[in-house]
């Protein structure tokens, strides 16, 4: 296949453990939709600067301390609404006379529970950059003092394994929660919630004003999740590090990861060394490809389960399997002789179903990836395997189905595995296209559940538009609208929706090479993805009260929030509203420009106008001037 375009200039390294409060040195700028893909990387790297240079880039350096800066472009004074936050909460009752400002000596208290005070740590380390505030983390017994911002954990039942109440008072802000993964996700909204110059890496000139009122928050679905591919490509720890960031930020709390494919196998397994050694050196377009060693893959699985996200590992079998094959040619059908492959075809590999050392194979594998992995689930693949007689396929896919609950762990499979015998907990990651799909239909009513896919609108792979730059167009074009407009719940026929456990966003990598492209992709989509996994169909009613500042809005802007202004109308409104989606997820631009992130400038949505660069503090004295290392 011809080279792919590079849409970005060469990136700058990560820090050991970046996050989305860590950007690199110079940000990651909104990619644009109308290069060519006959353009070379040069000339993309180039236009994708000049536009930066124009659009965002502040006319000269701006200093903070003895750092310089050179793009700092958030905004500064925005006002920002209780009810603006993404995923949609389940209710907002604001309070407009009850606005916290968020002072120097605020001080974290946090019930006196390990799990919880990481979590106020998290909050601390989110706020410190850009406040330039202590913001000290204490634990407490008991009911927290008035003032500063508390975490509590709390017996309300109610609120379940992920809800969380927010409230946010003159005095101070108080966030409540049955568990620590109800904590962080309250603490992703209080971050919505102060002005996106939050997400600034050096202390800014900012009011830290917090709207008043209250929040009730509840996720719809339990699985929330997106696939990374790092097996078409490879992209290594740091990387996957920064994907978790992002997943974290919109309430997302599964990260399933494709870990091999025809292209490469990319995790080290003790008993079949040559899998990760030899099967591991080859991607798409004849890179070096990579892998992970069980402590790098250990170091994901912690990362994320910091920030309450399971991954979910997946072996693919028995297609999609040449990586494998090349490693050991004994378990490939006879008479086949596997070569390295770096093109994009599928379908055309498959280990021996008949032979015992192909199941051996797959028993220690799925041993070794089970005893590394502390989530419950195990992911077979499954897809793809056009060779393979159907006969044969289903027996294959039932006896490892049975060596993945001999593991104590529970079976997930690409919704090509249906056929087969339901073994206890099953989960079908449905991919398709269309709804009508009798044989997952008959899973389902088997005992299977459903993870939904659907390639035509949360495949994170596919083209925005056809100019796009890079991805697939086989499902869909994808803009953020296409994303959006389904309805999990009743997408599938004669699945019931209680069979639904959730979404999952997938973004594939034969045309994906580096992180910024992975964001490219990812955003704006992946907050679209989110809202539909995590809020309800009809939330309850909240009233839009607005500044006088918040009132200077463009005559549309304006025009839309007069909708918001009563409160009986407001209860009418979808949780899944487009309309106020777009307007909401527009709003988040600054805020991934402050955080380094990139993102497509989608025409779907009402984009700020320019961003204004947010004042620097004084220069401290140059012997005690802060030295930042962006990773």
């Amino acid at each position: 296949m011809p080279p792919l375009p590079r849409i970005h200039p060469p990136e700058p390294s990560l820090s050991s453990e970046p996050s989305l409060s860590s950007p690199p040195d110079t940000p990651p700028q909104p990619l644009h939709p109308a290069e060519s893909t006959t353009r070379t990387a040069e000339e993309l790297a180039g236009a994708a600067e000049r536009a930066a240079a124009t659009q965002l880039a502040p006319a000269a350096p701006v200093r903070l301390g003895s750092v310089v800066q050179l793009g700092a472009v958030v905004q500064l004074g925005s006002v920002v609404r209780l009810g603006e936050v993404i995923p949609a909460p389940e209710r907002v009752e604001p309070d407009p006379d009850a606005d916290h400002l968020l002072t120097a000596d605020a001080v974290i208290r946090v019930s006196a529970d390990p799990a919880a005070l990481a979590v106020g740590e998290q909050l601390a380390a989110l706020l410190r950059p850009a406040t330039g505030y202590p913001l000290p983390v204490t634990d407490v017994v008991g009911q927290p003092p008035a003032g500063g911002i508390a975490l509590q954990l709390t017996d309300e039942a109610d609120l379940g394994a992920e809800g969380y109440r927010l409230d946010v008072t003159r005095d101070g802000v108080r966030l409540r929660a049955r568990t620590a993964a109800g904590l962080h996700h309250g603490v992703q909204t209080l971050r919505q919630l102060l002005p996106a110059a939050i997400e600034s890496r050096t202390p800014v000139a900012e009011r830290w004003l917090l709207p008043g009122g209250s929040i009730l928050d509840r996720p719809r679905y339990p699985h929330r999740g997106a696939m990374l591919d790092v097996a078409r490509h490879f992209f290594g720890v740091a990387d996957v590090l920064r994907v978790i960031d992002h997943l974290a930020r919109y309430k997302l709390n599964r990260l399933h990861l494709h870990l091999t494919d025809d292209q490469g196998w990319r995790i080290a397994i003790d008993s079949w060394p040559r899998l990760a050694a030899v099967g591991g050196a080859t991607e798409v377009g004849g890179g070096p490809g990579g892998h992970y060693t069980q402590a790098d893959y250990r170091r994901i699985v912690a990362y994320a389960a910091a920030r309450h996200i399971t991954v979910i590992p997946e072996i693919d079998l028995p297609g999609h399997t040449n990586a494998a094959l090349v490693a050991h040619p004994e378990l490939a059908p006879p008479g086949t002789t596997p070569s390295p492959y770096a093109g994009t075809e599928i379908g055309f590999s498959y280990v021996d179903p008949t032979s015992e050392r192909t199941y051996d194979f797959v028993a220690d594998v799925l041993g070794e990836l089970a005893a590394l992995t502390p989530g419950p689930w195990l992911h077979i693949g499954g897809d793809e395997a056009f060779k393979v007689p159907a006969e044969v396929y289903t027996r294959f896919v039932e006896r490892v189905q049975r060596i993945v609950t001999g593991l104590g762990k529970t079976v997930i499979g690409w919704h090509q595995i249906a056929p087969a015998a339901h073994t206890d907990g099953r989960i079908l990651q449905w991919w398709g296209t269309r709804p009508d799909d009798a044989t997952t239909a008959d899973a389902v009513r088997r005992g299977a559940k459903l993870i939904l896919s659907p390639a035509n609108h949360a495949y994170l792979d596919m083209k925005y538009a056809p100019d796009t730059p890079i991805g697939h167009d086989w499902a869909a074009h994808i803009d953020v609208h296409q994303a959006y407009d389904w309805d999990p719940a009743t997408h599938l026929t004669d699945v019931p929706a209680d069979a639904v456990l959730g979404v999952e966003a997938p973004l594939w990598t034969e045309s994906v090479t580096t992180r910024t492209e992975i964001e490219f992709m990812l955003f704006p989509r992946l907050p679209a993805i989110a809202e539909l996994a995590w809020s309800p169909q009809s939330p309850q009613p909240y009233r839009a009260h607005r500044s006088a500042q918040s009132d200077e809005a463009a005559p549309s802007d304006r025009a839309h929030r007069s909708t918001q202004s009563d409160g009986a109308a407001q209860s009418d409104r979808a949780a899944h509203d487009w309309s106020d989606f777009r307007q909401r997820l527009a709003g988040h631009a600054p805020r991934w420009t402050a955080a380094g992130i990139a993102f497509h400038r989608s025409p779907d949505l009402p984009w700020p106008a320019q961003p204004s660069v947010p004042a620097p503090r004084p220069a401290p004295p140059a012997e005690s001037a802060p030295q930042t290392a962006h990773g």
